[in-house]
């Protein structure tokens, strides 16, 4: 059984992509939006940041078990469970649902990764922004999953970007709901990952998300 080195991401800072979709999601959300990051980013920071996959497993479990307890008990003293409970549980975003982002990080742990679940977790987490966008456009799953893919994909675990390739030529010529491009941008970035290696906040992967704002194409 060979030993996977964690993916290198690190979530101590959003990151270039996701402070740019921040920036163009509207006012009365964007507080939702990022306390949903943060949270997905704060999972990341644990595999990242892991030297003993079982108790990388365990602190995964931890905040599995602190959001969906948010469902029937006030936030515990952490900044970020206390941001859930105060920007997305008002707006029907339970914990439990965003505790649904804990399987696609723990696969990182596995000797072999499940793009299956890495998949599910770009998905639940584009999911759960479309519900704040009020979009309901019908492919907003896959550009979630090509997210989630090609992410991890480009920083360490290559294979899955063969596995994001799927999911983009199934966007191709689809055009989105406008209201859920703030999000998508995220996809469109991915794209730029699937054939090159590219630093976030380069000027031409800033120029595709703001393309794509105006556009909505994927690719």
């Amino acid at each position: 059984m060979r030993t996977r080195r964690p993916p290198d991401v690190a979530g101590l800072h959003l990151g270039p992509d996701r402070e740019l979709a921040l920036v163009h999601t509207p006012a009365p959300v964007r507080d939702a939006m990022r306390a949903m990051f943060e949270i997905d980013a704060a999972m990341g920071d644990v595999v990242a940041r892991s030297t003993d996959p079982a108790l990388a497993r365990i602190k995964l479990a931890w905040w599995r078990e602190q959001l969906e307890a948010l469902d029937s008990n006030p936030p515990p003293a952490e900044p970020r469970l206390q941001q859930v409970a105060k920007s997305l549980l008002p707006l029907g975003v339970t914990g439990s649902d965003i505790a649904n982002l804990e399987a696609g990080w723990a696969t990182l742990l596995d000797p072999e990764v499940d793009s299956r679940l890495v998949a599910a977790r770009g998905a639940a987490l584009f999911g759960l922004g479309a519900r704040l966008l009020r979009s309901d456009d019908r492919l907003v799953d896959e550009a979630g999953s090509l997210y989630a893919l090609a992410a991890v994909g480009r920083r360490g675990v290559p294979e899955l970007l063969e596995h994001g390739k799927e999911h983009l030529a199934r966007l191709r010529g689809h055009r989105f709901d406008r209201r859920v491009r703030p999000l998508t941008m995220l996809a469109r970035a991915a794209t730029r990952d699937i054939d090159r290696r590219e630093a976030e906040w380069s000027h031409g992967r800033a120029i595709a998300m703001l393309a794509h704002r105006w556009t909505g194409y994927i690719g």
